[in-house]
């Protein structure tokens, strides 16, 4: 049995419908991501998660019970849902160990420091523990937050944008910690935001929300190499669409040169499509005689980044060695070598 479930939830806000029948579920110790854009609904589907938004379809439910439906509402504090947020929230007047307290009051002495000592071990902060927040880093009092949350025991996490405030090097130190930290304690949690690179780092299962539906719930690799539609290809990772024709089941033709693989989708010979390239589809090659002239070029430590205009017209993006440094306007030599075909119908101008 699941450990958390959405079924066909359907939100509406006034007279606005901002969620439209998503569904999900986790299982025991899994960690999921709903990843979108501002307004793509992530925050009112926490809401509702949590107790502080009605549905108007669908159900959720924890524990294989019924936490919110059409005539259900458990309250929030009822639902056994732990929340760590951006802001982090933490009592400046107490001290750590205070702090990760704080919520488990319920139980003996003797156990509420048990608990306490065992969340520091888990972040190796033991040493810690008297002193106030002010008195630790950023990383740290995130730490401290996370395992506040934990402390109760909660059946599931719900973790809101808690990085965006963190500079991009601790955020992605931050992220690869907290799901050690989940996983150690078997959590379940889901965590919200709107960038890929925290969602591939510390999620199970991601669903992507486009205007309040859910375009698809899958790996990180699979959201990657084989979105389902136009929306994921492109929120997701980088990557330009070329056009191409269906010579068959395994081969487009392209401005690039025929293109042969297993198709994601079933589309019919002749059709005119648009096929998704990754930077990493395209293979810097000095031999190759499909040749692009160099856009713009982004230095990223270990390759280079490049835009390439292709005689056609195409713009692609190709990732090539940083020992490759060539200039801006200069000709280089390209090739495909895509293993996942995504290719979509041409759609009108």
């Amino acid at each position: 049995m699941n450990q958390f479930e959405l079924d066909q939830v359907s939100i509406n806000i006034g007279t606005t419908a901002i969620v439209h029948d998503v569904s999900f579920a986790l299982e025991q110790g899994q960690i999921g991501c709903l990843l979108g854009p501002s307004g793509s609904g992530k925050t009112t589907l926490l809401r509702a998660i949590a107790g502080f938004q009605d549905l108007n379809h669908g159900s959720i439910t924890l524990r294989g019970e019924v936490m919110s439906s059409t005539d259900t509402m458990v309250p929030a504090e009822k639902r056994r849902i732990g929340m760590m947020f951006q802001d982090l929230a933490l009592f400046p007047h107490l001290s750590v160990a205070d702090n990760i307290a704080f919520g488990i009051s319920n139980l003996s002495r003797a156990d509420a420091k048990q608990r306490v000592d065992d969340l520091l071990s888990i972040v190796n902060m033991k040493a810690l523990q008297t002193k106030y927040p002010h008195e630790l880093s950023g990383g740290q009092q995130q730490r401290v937050a996370l395992i506040r949350a934990m402390a109760p025991k909660p059946d599931l996490m719900l973790l809101d944008e808690p990085f965006s405030s963190q500079d991009t090097e601790l955020r992605v130190q931050l992220v690869q910690e907290v799901r050690e930290i989940l996983k150690e304690d078997n959590v379940t949690a889901i965590l919200v935001t709107h960038d890929q690179h925290e969602a591939f780092a510390i999620a199970d299962g991601i669903g992507v929300l486009n205007n309040g539906s859910l375009s698809q719930w899958d790996t990180a690799y699979n959201l990657y190499h084989t979105p389902t539609d136009r929306f994921v290809a492109d929120f997701v990772g980088e990557g330009v669409l070329i056009c191409g024709n269906i010579i068959d089941g395994k081969t487009v033709q392209t401005e690039l040169g025929d293109v042969n693989g297993e198709l994601a989708f079933d589309l019919p010979r002749g059709m005119e499509v648009d096929l998704l390239v990754r930077p990493d589809d395209i293979i810097h090659d000095d031999y190759s005689t499909y040749r692009g002239t160099v856009l713009k070029k982004s230095f990223r430590g270990a390759d280079h980044l490049y835009t390439l205009r292709m005689p056609g017209g195409t713009n692609v993006m190709c990732l090539a060695p940083s020992h490759h440094d060539h200039k801006l306007g200069e000709n280089i030599g390209v090739r495909l070598r895509i293993d996942h075909l995504v290719a979509f119908p041409k759609t009108a101008p």
